[in-house]
């Protein structure tokens, strides 16, 4: 997220009570995770084995739960928990504020958009010309449409982020999601679609982009322009899907990953790690491999029975063999 203005860490540090090494003048320009920071970033870490890559990172602020030495140009916030300090910058700086009306008085609609009976549009949130949402789509608040967009019923787009931190005690609690869902222009989202915000950052639907009925996108994804996804995929935060790929039904993909420009993922596939693309790169199965490949596999297998009948008629006419000697 960015904040309005950009802030300095005296002021931050007064905000949730912190300590600072490093220059206290120095200012921040937005609030990121781990994963999304840029100079004048401000993040949090409070686990050991990302200390240095937290340290040492492009962010200019970090809020950390032990003294260590600071680079020079940055600044440490000591607090104890600091995960609790983050959710209450992010609330500070982006407070939920509930919609008390179907349309908030915030939004704002272009030319020749139509909005059918029930549908919910939350605060600030901006929808181009000529789009039409179909009845009983929710759109929640700072969710960013583009020009010729068609949202089909029941659809619920700008959800917080599944993202949970993890407690000393085993138990979750949620990040306040403070991110954004931005559809770009001639996206058309099918019935029943679930599009969550980034937690710190945007969440993209690249131009031209087509998306079927019960698809789910998570925090922070990045889908490309002209993709195509059909029924039932579900894809995990933070994921990049490039320009011009089609993803069959019910496929799964992981986490953090990278999905190739022009690649072609089957039904059912499971996803569990970057693949290439390519107008050639085809890839079924769990785990996700080219299709050629897995299909030679499937063969194979499909011959296995006679290949066993085979080698059990070789050695039980050996074995009559040994016994006639």
């Amino acid at each position: 997220m960015k904040f309005k203005m950009p802030i300095s860490i005296s002021d931050i540090a007064e905000l949730i009570d912190a300590k600072v090494i490093g220059d206290p003048k120095i200012k921040v320009t937005f609030l990121s995770e781990i994963h999304k920071v840029e100079k004048g970033s401000l993040m949090f870490v409070d686990n050991e084995k990302y200390y240095n890559q937290a340290i040492y990172s492009a962010a200019t602020a970090i809020i950390i739960d032990k003294e260590l030495e600071c680079p020079e140009g940055k600044a440490l916030l000591i607090v104890e928990k600091p995960f609790e300090a983050y959710n209450q910058l992010a609330l500070h700086f982006s407070p939920f504020v509930p919609v008390y009306q179907s349309i908030s008085p915030t939004a704002i609609i272009g030319e020749n958009t139509i909005l059918e009976p029930g549908v919910v549009v939350g605060n600030h949130v901006t929808i181009g010309d000529n789009c039409l949402i179909r009845a009983n789509t929710v759109l929640l608040d700072n969710t960013k449409i583009g020009n010729n967009v068609i949202v089909h019923a029941n659809a619920s787009i700008g959800n917080d982020a599944f993202y949970m931190n993890r407690q000393k005690d085993k138990s979750y609690n949620r990040w306040h999601s403070i991110g954004r869902v931005i559809i770009e222009d001639n996206v058309e989202i099918g019935a029943g679609c679930t599009i969550d915000k980034g937690v710190s950052g945007d969440t993209v639907i690249g131009e031209g982009t087509k998306i079927d009925n019960l698809v789910h996108v998570g925090h922070g994804v990045r889908i490309g322009k002209h993709c195509l996804l059909a029924a039932q995929v579900g894809i995990a935060g933070k994921t990049i899907i490039q320009d011009h790929v089609t993803i069959y039904g019910q496929v799964g993909i992981s986490k953090s990953l990278v999905v190739g420009e022009g690649a072609t993922i089957l039904a059912k596939t499971g996803v569990s790690k970057s693949i290439p693309g390519g107008s050639n790169k085809e890839y079924i199965g769990i785990p996700a491999g080219e299709s050629r490949t897995k299909f030679r596999e499937i063969i194979a297998l499909r011959q296995l029975p006679e290949i066993a009948k085979k080698v059990n008629e070789i050695y039980e006419a050996l074995f009559k063999n040994k016994k006639k000697e």
